[in-house]
């Protein structure tokens, strides 16, 4: 299968991160490509903020010593904000592009590091980017499971720095329940799509939904509550999704099951977390002679590259890039609030609804 961009920015980051920096020469024979392909892909992630690029080379930001951009003279606040992401690509991208930004605008400068989703190797990056400065963090744990929050989540809640959880919902009455956080309603977010198809005309909507990360968790779960909020019944047990570069045989199982539940009657509409599975969903099925949306009324969950397939996908926009703006800010303004002595402002739960992007993929209203 045919590497994406997104896969091919994970490995450059990868190279980059190991060695501290890199001539773009020795990423394009490292990762067998062309150099003007190799440079294309630096510039974007230049621009979001997650390389430095000096004269044919690139380097891991963590490095930098000089101010941020936008941070020079007066402006300048000093600050200095530690920001640990479980992926520099796809979902996170944007989350990462969003607190980019807004350090920035208020003159502070952010460090970053990258947990690979090894939520055992979370304490560790975090105490370097303390070491390397940060008076305040941002922390995405790297969870991938439901029991990862207990096995390696305690010492969030005890770090000496103000902390803002990005994209993680704690257990209620946890030590973590307690701290800053921004996240996506997902819940919202599944319900936007299935009250979508059901004004279509479709029947309950099947989901096809992976299980590991916190947002495929909670899409499982919203599923659940969105078909109760509109008096449905699943029309079976939920599809397990897997990435199909990872396990090919599990992915064909999958689709199968998708293809049978059409054939037979069952659905006649789905939603599939996340969006490279849609697309990779909605190509197999063609060859299996099923036709979205002409036999198939779909929505992805994420929208980072719905737009992109044969059939542009609807999908389920989270508000990535705000998530990253707002928490931001939040730590900001923890870092630099001046209050009456002795009292502590209120911790905040902000919460930002996601967006239903129509496009092809459900066709028309069924009559």
């Amino acid at each position: 299968m045919r590497e994406s961009a997104a896969e091919r920015h994970d490995r450059l980051l990868g190279l980059v991160r190991e060695r501290g920096s890199a001539r773009v020469s020795e990423l394009a024979s490292q990762l067998g490509v062309s150099p003007v392909t190799v440079r294309r892909d630096v510039e974007d992630l230049a621009g979001r903020g997650l390389l430095d690029r000096v004269h044919g080379s690139v380097s891991w930001p963590q490095d930098r010593t000089a101010p941020a951009p936008g941070s020079a003279g007066g402006a300048r606040s000093g600050l200095v904000l530690g920001m640990l992401a479980p992926s520099a690509t796809y979902y996170f991208a944007e989350v990462i592009r969003g607190a980019h930004e807004a350090a920035a605008r208020a003159g502070a400068r952010l460090i970053l590091r990258i947990s690979d989703y090894r939520p055992e190797e979370d304490h560790a990056r975090t105490q370097g980017l303390l070491a390397a400065g940060a008076e305040g963090v941002l922390i995405a744990p790297g969870w991938r499971r439901p029991g990862d929050p207990a096995a390696y989540g305690d010492w969030i809640a005890s770090l000496p720095v103000p902390t803002v959880l990005l994209e993680r919902q704690p257990a209620a009455g946890s030590p973590l329940d307690a701290l800053d956080r921004v996240c996506s309603d997902h819940r919202h977010g599944v319900l936007l799509a299935l009250r979508h198809l059901v004004k279509l005309g479709h029947g309950a909507p099947l989901l096809m939904a992976r299980a590991d990360s916190p947002t495929a968790v909670t899409v499982r779960s919203g599923y659940e509550e969105a078909l109760a909020v509109l008096g449905l019944r699943a029309p079976q047990d939920v599809i397990g999704s897997v990435p199909a570069d990872q396990a090919p045989d599990a992915f064909e199982e999958a689709v199968q099951a998708l293809r049978e539940a059409v054939v037979s009657g069952v659905a006649t509409a789905a939603l599939i977390h996340n969006d490279v599975d849609a697309i990779q969903v909605v190509q197999r099925l063609a060859e299996l002679g099923v036709r979205v949306p002409q036999d198939l009324a779909l929505i992805a969950y994420d929208d980072e590259v719905a737009a992109l397939a044969d059939t542009p996908l609807t999908a389920v926009a989270p508000p990535k890039r705000e998530v990253g703006r707002h928490a931001t800010e939040l730590l900001v303004e923890r870092l630099t609030q001046t209050g009456e002595p002795g009292t502590v402002p209120p911790r905040r739960h902000l919460t930002l609804l996601p967006q239903l992007r129509v496009r092809s993929s459900c066709g028309d209203p069924l009559t």
